[in-house]
């Protein structure tokens, strides 16, 4: 099998991301939680290390969800009626979202708690 081009393997990618942040509601919304707690970061003027801690969590839980995106769309495009294989493949594919979304809210609740409490 030929490789296709770098570049248009990004194009790929990117036409991906487009497609995911216009068409999954959970994504819109882990993206505006990404851009607040972004916000947030600058406010407080966290450190490199947090810095570092914050991106991963936010490319784990929206790389979680476009995972579980693409999941379920081929679920969808194989069994269009109901299979309790397909439904267990989805319930486990959101399962490994909200396990990592509840992660990431757990460190950004560490990361943040102190500096909001600071403040009072």
């Amino acid at each position: 099998m030929k490789q296709q081009p770098l570049l248009k393997a990004f194009v790929h990618a990117f036409n991906g991301l487009i497609h995911f942040f216009a068409n999954d509601r959970n994504g819109r919304i882990h993206l505006a939680v990404a851009v607040w707690v972004t916000v947030a970061g600058i406010y407080f003027n966290i450190a490199v290390m947090e810095w570092m801690i914050l991106l991963l969590c936010i490319a784990l839980v929206i790389g979680m969800e476009m995972l579980n995106h693409a999941l379920e769309n081929i679920c969808d495009a194989v069994q269009t009626t109901h299979h309790p294989l397909i439904k267990t493949a989805k319930d486990v594919g959101a399962a490994a979202v909200l396990c990592s979304a509840i992660a990431s809210a757990i460190i950004g609740l560490l990361l943040f708690v102190p500096k909001i409490s600071a403040m009072f």
